[in-house]
């Protein structure tokens, strides 16, 4: 229990700081010593309420042209993920994972490096939020999405504003999903509820942070550290 506290303090640290990337960091810490069917709801039950207090405090940074459309294709990918998360074996779960966190890793330190907002593309629209949405079915991970808010908003708090709305609304429907198929169970919610203070303590102080720190610096040595644990964990399960 005191390695999944660091998980959610770390992970959440993260989502005040940056406004996502928490549910790769808590996925990460956590798949060494647990299976996804198991992190994956309890970092769902900790993101929603996150994703609420982030939406309420940059709400007027809300553009619902950006998010409006790719919440929908984001709940048209949930579908896929959450059957493979119900059904694939979870070695292999493991190193997608692995696998997965080693490519958003090498696209974001790859964007920090080439700033700039760029023409939205209704193809890369539709490409990337079906694929945000199988992400965040089969792992709850929405770095995808984050990749593309970043470009077609104009600054941290309209980037955080509506990444925190489409997660609300994929956060809501996997919650139906998860409770119908039986993945949400009383121990899951159990678990989630000891981890509440971790994650609000994690997200308030980063929200505190993100007005000291520089907050790029910051993205980079947590982009490093996601590469070097997303290789570790496919040689791991490889071997």
């Amino acid at each position: 229990m005191i390695w999944m506290i660091f998980a959610a303090a770390c992970a959440f640290f993260i989502k005040g700081l940056c406004g996502f990337a928490n549910t790769l960091v808590f996925t990460t810490i956590l798949s060494f010593k647990a299976n996804n069917i198991s992190i994956t709801p309890v970092e769902l039950l900790l993101g929603y309420p996150s994703n609420f207090i982030l939406a309420w405090k940059e709400r007027k940074s809300v553009q619902w042209k950006i998010c409006i459309p790719l919440a929908l294709l984001v709940l048209l990918g949930n579908i896929p993920g959450i059957i493979l998360l119900k059904n694939t074996d979870t070695r292999m779960i493991k190193i997608l994972f692995g696998i997965v966190v080693i490519f958003i890793g090498t696209e974001m330190l790859f964007r920090e490096r080439h700033k700039g907002q760029k023409q939205s593309s209704r193809l890369a629209l539709g490409i990337i939020g079906f694929l945000s949405g199988m992400l965040c079915g089969l792992y709850g991970i929405g770095a995808l999405l984050a990749a593309y808010v970043n470009r077609v908003t104009q600054d941290t708090k309209a980037f955080r504003a509506n990444l925190s709305i489409v997660f609300i609304a994929e956060n809501t429907f996997r919650l139906i999903i998860y409770s119908i198929t039986g993945i949400i169970t009383l121990d899951i919610m159990r678990q989630a509820v000891l981890l509440i203070p971790a994650m609000l303590a994690g997200l308030f102080l980063g929200i505190k942070s993100s007005a000291i720190l520089d907050e790029g610096l910051v993205r980079k040595l947590v982009v490093i550290m996601l590469i070097l644990s997303g290789c570790a964990l496919v040689i791991n399960n490889i071997l």
